[in-house]
């Protein structure tokens, strides 16, 4: 049987024979890190290239995730998996991360070529520089994205909610001349900081999940997205807004008022918080799962060294920015404050609720944790959870509906796969005349739009 051989090793690519160069494999991650902050690590291949594969089982792959947990830092989160080459197996590690210098076994050292050389102090001193001053922060770095690729609907409405919250004065209205003001262009290009509020791009990644009890065991629903941050934290509150129970107060004059399980209020803080506060560049996602008894919206990126969130929730610290571009930014439209008062608000909020809520540190990542009611109503104060989430559908179809749509662009907009999802809502919309066919007597084309009856030229 002939070898298969891949090519040679490069300062971002390193092979190993097998999981019994762990020492060395993490040497090599480390060096190649602090020269390009990203490669690529193969176990089952000799230093020439030549694919002799190895026995891989789960626990082989769980001691390579556990030796890169132990062994590096700063933190980073690879990709890990098995390909094949031929008809032998190997482990490829995929990593990547920009908070240089990292250190491997409590040393730094630098690719050269294929080598893996202990770092030099002035080196490893002007590292140091660099991370600690936010001139050279992931947030100020030059992005390939350009105005071209921004999401002309998540400007539109960061734009109008900062300019409603009178935090934003300025009359121009024109994207390049607007990111240019608020400090997320460089030339042509966006900033990072730019490029992950407004594109449409890989640079965000939020998965959802539910569960089907309190146990990250058996899931009933996986979504993943990618998209900027104003796009994700809406589709990440309608699927929780999806999923909550809600019930109905019978107020004066029979007038009903809905009440969710958790106070909207605290959940769009705690998600806006979970993309201000993370840390890029980790390769891990935003998360929100759907337990039985609990909501969780977590966010990459650990809580601040020597802090805890009792001080922020007491008043007794000062506000720590970990992307302070993102979160002034987020800040004119009234999205985040910024004195270090998202997680009393949360608080404060659950608090008068009589919501339960907890703040964990977790090792790579905070997490806020909002635990759900079991009420023991009767079914006349109780509203239909369905009933409530196609309410909030059709607002939202309405909302976005002021320019022609297709079903898909609908669909899209609201996170779902298939139209199917949103038929029914559409069709209630369309009998009650708030929603019109842009090609009404043909209601099949394939070119047929949806518009707000509002702005219906025919109207």
């Amino acid at each position: 049987m002939s070898l298969t051989n891949i090519g040679p090793e490069t300062e971002t690519i390193e092979y190993k024979k097998s999981t019994g160069e762990m020492k060395e494999a993490m040497l090599s991650i480390a060096a190649i890190l602090n020269k390009h902050q990203k490669g690529q690590l193969f176990f089952g291949v000799k230093n020439d290239g030549t694919v002799i594969g190895q026995i891989i089982t789960e626990e082989s792959l769980r001691k390579v995730s556990q030796a890169i947990g132990n062994h590096i830092a700063p933190a980073i989160y690879p990709e890990i998996k098995v390909v094949r080459f031929g008809e032998r197996d190997c482990i490829q590690v995929n990593f990547e991360g920009n908070r240089c210098p990292y250190l491997a076994y409590h040393v730094p050292r630098i690719r050269v070529a294929d080598e893996d050389l202990v770092m030099d102090q002035d080196t490893y001193d002007e590292m140091i520089r660099k991370r600690d001053d936010m001139r050279y922060s992931w947030e100020q770095k030059v992005s390939e994205y350009t105005i071209e690729e921004v999401s002309q609907d998540a400007f539109r409405e960061y734009l109008q909610k900062a300019k409603d919250a009178g935090r934003i004065i300025f009359e121009e209205t024109d994207i390049r001349t607007v990111l240019n003001k608020l400090e997320l262009m460089k030339g042509e290009y966006l900033l990072n900081a730019g490029a992950a509020l407004f594109c449409s791009s890989g640079i965000n990644e939020l998965q959802m999940a539910k569960f089907a009890s309190n146990e990250r065991l058996t899931f009933t629903d996986i979504r993943r997205f990618t998209g900027s941050i104003i796009e994700l934290a809406k589709k990440a509150e309608q699927y929780i807004i999806d999923a909550m129970d809600w019930r109905v107060e019978i107020g004066a004059g029979l007038s009903r008022k809905e009440i969710p399980e958790i106070p909207m209020d605290a959940i769009r803080e705690a998600i806006i918080n979970s993309f201000g506060h993370k840390l890029f560049g980790s390769g891990q996602s935003n998360e929100v799962a759907i337990f039985k008894d609990r909501i969780e919206i977590y966010n990459p990126g650990p809580f601040p060294v020597g802090l805890t969130p009792e001080m922020f929730i007491d008043g007794k610290s000062r506000p720590v920015r970990r992307n302070p571009l993102i979160t002034r930014t987020l800040y004119y439209s009234k999205d985040m404050e910024s004195f270090a008062t998202g997680l009393k608000r949360i608080s404060t909020a659950c608090k008068e609720a009589g919501c339960q809520v907890k703040f964990e540190q977790q090792q790579y990542g905070f997490a806020v944790i909002f635990y759900r009611k079991k009420d023991n109503l009767g079914n006349d104060t109780q509203v239909n959870a369905q009933v409530n989430a196609q309410a909030e559908i059709a607002t939202r179809i309405l909302q976005y509906c002021q320019h022609p749509r297709s079903k898909k662009e609908i669909a899209d907009y609201l996170g779902y796969k298939s139209v199917k999802s949103i038929t029914t809502v559409i069709n209630v919309l369309l009998e009650t005349e708030k929603l019109a066919r842009t090609v009404p007597d043909k209601p099949h084309s394939r070119n047929q739009k949806y518009l707000t009856k509002a702005n219906f030229p025919y109207s």
